[in-house]
């Protein structure tokens, strides 16, 4: 992704453009010769960045110090550079170009990560664990499970910005004020040619789709739409680093920790979950990028003001880095997630027992008993148990309790507090999730599942 938004990628960009503008113009009766195409494509990847760097400090313009960096090295097609264009012919074409290639590398991080997920989700579909709601112990869920609930998030996401690449268009050649007065008087009025180049320079990009109509610039709505979903993916991340942050905490599911890592200068057994930390990091600022597009597209002056480009300038490419960055994070993380079963299955336990009652309540009432006497009897050896963890920090004995009691002298309490009796569907959602969801997305990206990340980030 950094190479993508570098000078190079960028600047290489606008040679094709002014290539695929001469190839166009030729094809549909323009004078411009063989040779001369011949030479724009041979400096084409051929930077001369100096010589544009020093031209800019003369012009102070951008695109007229590269086309004359252009015809510097091409003398014999300098005068059919940029023939008939304005400057955001190159600038604006070229960001959609930049982009298209950046949301399809974002979309590959992204499969890649459900992929790394989706076994993580099926090794553990079915290992119950405490499940949260206002992160107060809730009814059980299983760690596959709650890792679903991540995936669906960046799913999500990944349906938005295919989305949106399906409706990314071409700016093509609209003119100075979109209206191609320029190529109109360029093709004497031939209102057909002009169209017809508008496609066929569209067609050279790479796009199927031109915009139906534009001022100066393709419409700046686009930008804004684009940092939604790239916002929308930071917000997914942060809250799946988040949570493994807590559980972290909780010590029932870790982030990789290589052997040599040191978590605190200080505190020699700390063990920091520093990718989470670091997401959160990258998501957050990520989302804080997202009003410049929206008040961009806002505040342009009817056909176009230029205070949107030094915006775009920094906001784009920052997004997609950032959002790139946290993506090859989250990837390695949940390539080498570690869980701790017996301490998830000790901290299930500590609750367990309250929210087993309502089950033993039933087999007790079928058993012959009365549903209010027991229900009472319950009720007050929950809050005996409840008062010796809270106040003496002892282990929940509310199932001795009860197996004491003669009211429940019929039921099998152990058995009535299987952890795996209250997770519901939990693991036959897994599989149906990473068959009907997940399937598809495996069949989409099945070339791309496999990009390398440095196991040292």
């Amino acid at each position: 992704m950094a190479t993508h938004w570098g000078n190079t990628r960028r600047f290489a960009t606008w040679r094709s453009l002014w290539v695929a503008l001469a190839e166009a113009e030729q094809e549909l009766g323009i004078a411009i010769t063989d040779d001369q195409i011949r030479q724009l494509k041979q400096f084409q990847d051929d930077l001369n960045l100096d010589v544009a760097k020093d031209y800019e400090k003369k012009l102070r313009h951008d695109v007229m110090a590269h086309v004359h960096a252009y015809g510097d090295q091409c003398p014999d097609a300098r005068g059919i550079i940029h023939l008939g264009a304005t400057s955001c012919f190159i600038t604006d074409n070229a960001d959609l170009v930049l982009i298209r290639q950046a949301l399809r590398l974002v979309a590959r991080r992204l499969a890649a990560t459900i992929l790394r997920m989706a076994e993580f989700a099926q090794q553990h579909r079915a290992l119950p664990c405490l499940a949260f709601t206002h992160f107060q112990p809730a009814q059980p869920t299983t760690v596959g499970k709650r890792c679903t609930l991540w995936m669906y998030d960046l799913v999500l996401d990944l349906v938005e910005v295919e989305h949106r690449l399906d409706q990314l268009a071409c700016r093509s050649t609209k003119g100075t004020t979109g209206t191609q007065a320029s190529f109109l008087e360029l093709f004497s009025g031939d209102a057909d040619k002009v169209r017809q180049l508008e496609k066929r320079v569209a067609e050279k990009l790479g796009f199927e789709k031109i915009y139906a109509v534009t001022g100066q610039t393709y419409p700046r709505k686009v930008d804004s739409q684009i940092l939604d979903a790239l916002s929308g993916i930071g917000q997914s991340l942060h809250k799946i680093a988040t949570d493994l942050r807590l559980l972290a905490g909780r010590k029932e599911v870790e982030e990789p920790f290589e052997k040599h890592q040191i978590g605190s200068s200080a505190m020699a057994y700390k063990r920091n979950p520093m990718r989470s930390e670091r997401i959160c990091a990258l998501s957050r600022f990520v989302i804080s990028l997202q009003s410049s597009p929206a008040m961009t597209a806002a505040t342009q002056w009817m056909e176009r003001t230029l205070d949107d480009s030094a915006n775009r300038r920094l906001v784009i490419p920052q997004a997609f880095l950032a959002i790139d960055a946290a993506l090859v994070l989250m990837q390695n993380v949940a390539d080498g997630m570690v869980v701790y079963p017996a301490t998830i299955a000790r901290n299930l336990a500590a609750e367990l027992p309250f929210m087993a009652t309502e089950n033993i309540l039933m087999q007790a009432v079928s058993a012959g008993g009365d549903r209010q006497e027991l229900h009472e009897q319950i009720r007050v050896h929950s809050q005996a148990a409840a008062q010796r963890v809270k106040n003496e920090g002892a282990d929940n004995d509310l199932l001795d309790r009860l197996k004491q009691d003669t009211a429940f002298s019929g039921i099998d309490v152990d058995a009535a507090t299987d952890p795996s009796a209250f997770v519901g569907r939990a693991p036959q959602q897994v599989d149906e999730f990473l068959g009907d969801v997940v399937g598809p997305i495996r069949q989409r990206y099945q070339s791309e599942s496999d990009l390398s990340v440095d196991v040292h980030v």
